[in-house]
């Protein structure tokens, strides 16, 4: 239980910091906010691993957790935009 709520702590921490280096407005809550840095996470490991960076099991950094949240909020405000 500790583990999950610290994770979430991490994603929240990573979203913000992801939001507030992406230019634009991004009308996203607390908890949408803290999703997006823990998927930005788990896509920052993912990729890693393809390309060979991290090892199974390993965990995405601090800098590749915030760029892959990047790489999400750039999607979401494509997608968000287009059904606008």
């Amino acid at each position: 239980m500790l583990s999950i709520l610290g994770t979430l702590l991490v994603g929240l921490v990573v979203g913000f910091i992801a939001r507030a280096i992406k230019p634009g407005d991004d009308k996203l809550g607390w908890i949408m906010t803290a999703l997006l840095g823990v998927a930005g996470s788990f896509l920052a490991s993912y990729v890693g691993m393809a390309m060979g960076w991290y090892a199974q099991g390993d965990s995405a950094g601090w800098i590749a957790s915030v760029l892959g949240a990047v790489v999400l909020l750039v999607v979401y405000g494509l997608v968000k935009g287009k059904s606008s």
